[in-house]
């Protein structure tokens, strides 16, 4: 399709988005599991270094967010330990049996696998994926599997400074191999970058999370290196041309035989605007364009968004005709990451700043207010954003979770109100013919969290980490999900 179609797809969306008759989707509140299709998915979700632990056992080496969490600009606390789902990933099984998950998302860490981050294979951490896919798989739970989630070798951004260099390309895409030949017998759905868009914004613009690169004006941290203005389009133009490159090697190496999907994740934010000014809707779009279809254009079409084209300018990376149709088409599907709301206000003035970052480029600032916390017609939007401007893909949502100030208190009835809520959202969005295939719940247990560590909470189990076990409890959230998994009375 042309810019002139992307155009007026996004336009006939932001009618639906800021018509006041359609403002809210009536969300269906009566359903149950028979209502989805028997081949929709239903799972929670968690990452490596948020639950494994194990953090400098049998081989594994620092990735850059064990760099950021013990550094003074870190969330507070640290994953060295964290759930220890790398010595309890039995009983965590266990636990996803009993509660009736159909698939269980997790990352690899790829300095447990490969230390270096290019060249041998670590025998143990072979050994602990291994024996968590074929515990999964003998309980007939599906792998989910994210190849990187914010946790980049520490040797390669030593060597080379990471995302910002292209020599990530073919590190990331030969990391990517070693995983479909050792993994991809088991494994069907690969997660190739996880929120690219966040991990871009927030590690080489903002710095507030790994590997904490900002440049000053910009930035909620002191960081001590990055360029703001310029690092995160060439970050976001070499996770596109990682994930194309590994996409392309499982489509000519093992998709005839093992049959997977290979796609990538994107945070969706859902934008409103701050008042009712004709600026403030105009900023909305610059938002969409800027901070999701920067990602999700060149995927489908091989080329960013006009408007960044034109408001960035050489800043912006270009891609060469190869490259292009390398990326265009290079996902099988797109993971959605969801919670809340953001608003937006126009910000012209920041148009007039000399030096600008993507923020100022957008000329909008994008704010995240309290009470935008629970939308869930914000979800059905976005996915049914995903099918009117991009064709509609298969989706999964791949993590979506209330969060609530970590407490031993079991009865998290907000939390159920919320997954009732949302999945009921994810129902009305696949009636009205949205391509989405799963539901996961982030998080499966309490863990590390990347912006506050472990003061607030999104699992379905509590873990005491005053326990030396770790013990795990369910929470009332845990039993309504099973509940409904399992087909029995919920609401």
């Amino acid at each position: 399709m042309s810019n002139l179609g992307v155009t007026i797809g996004l336009l006939l969306l932001l009618t639906l988005l800021f018509n006041s008759s359609l403002k809210v989707v009536a969300v269906i509140d009566d359903y149950t599991r028979s209502d989805f299709p028997p081949t929709f998915v239903f799972g929670s979700a968690s990452t490596a270094y948020q639950v494994e632990g194990a953090a400098f056992e049998d081989g594994r080496t620092a990735s850059i967010w064990d760099t950021f969490a013990h550094s003074v600009d870190g969330p507070g606390g640290n994953g060295d330990v964290a759930c220890d789902q790398y010595h309890k990933y039995k009983e965590d099984v266990k636990l996803m049996v009993d509660v009736g998950l159909d698939a269980y998302r997790f990352s690899i860490s790829w300095s447990r696998l490969i230390p270096s981050g290019r060249g041998p294979i670590n025998p143990k951490g072979l050994e602990y994926y291994n024996n968590l896919i074929n515990e999964l798989i003998n309980h007939g739970i599906q792998p989910h599997v994210t190849l990187h989630n914010f946790d980049l070798p520490q040797a390669l951004e030593d060597k080379y400074g990471g995302w910002v260099s292209p020599k990530i390309i073919e590190d990331f895409k030969a990391y990517a191999e070693v995983c479909f030949r050792e993994f991809g017998d088991r494994v069907l759905h690969w997660t190739t970058v996880n929120e690219a868009n966040v991990f871009t914004l927030g590690g080489y613009d903002m710095g507030f999370v790994p590997p904490n690169r900002c440049s000053s004006p910009f930035g909620t941290r002191n960081c001590y290196k990055g360029n703001s203005s310029t690092e995160p389009y060439l970050v976001m133009h070499h996770c596109l041309l990682a994930h194309a490159s590994a996409a392309a090697l499982y489509n000519t190496n093992y998709k005839h035989k093992q049959h997977g999907f290979v796609g990538i994740s994107v945070y969706l934010f859902r934008f409103v605007p701050l008042t009712d000014s004709k600026e403030d809707a105009k900023a909305v779009e610059r938002a969409y364009e800027f901070l999701l279809n920067w990602m999700l254009h060149p995927l489908v079409y091989g080329e960013y968004p006009k408007l960044m084209i034109e408001s960035v300018g050489s800043k912006l990376p270009i891609f060469t005709k190869a490259e292009s149709s390398l990326v265009k088409g290079s996902a099988d599907f797109i993971g959605i990451i969801h919670y809340q709301n953001w608003r937006v206000k126009d910000d012209p003035q920041s148009l007039m700043m000399q030096i600008r970052d993507l923020g100022a480029d957008m000329g909008a600032k994008v704010m995240m207010l309290k009470e935008t916390v629970t939308a869930p017609e914000s979800l059905q939007i976005m996915i049914e954003y995903l099918k009117e401007v991009y064709g509609n893909p298969p989706t999964y949502v791949y993590e979506n979770g209330l969060p609530m100030k970590r407490s031993s208190m079991l009865e998290d009835v907000p939390r159920v109100e919320y997954m009732h809520s949302y999945i009921g959202a994810v129902l009305d969005a696949l009636r009205n013919g949205s391509n989405i295939k799963g539901y996961f719940t982030w998080s499966f247990l309490d863990l590390f969290e990347l912006l506050d560590g472990y003061y607030s909470s999104y699992g379905l189990f509590y873990v005491d980490l005053d326990d030396p076990d770790l013990k795990r409890y369910p929470k009332l959230s845990a039993q309504w999900y099973s509940n409904f998994l399992k087909r029995k009375t919920v609401f």
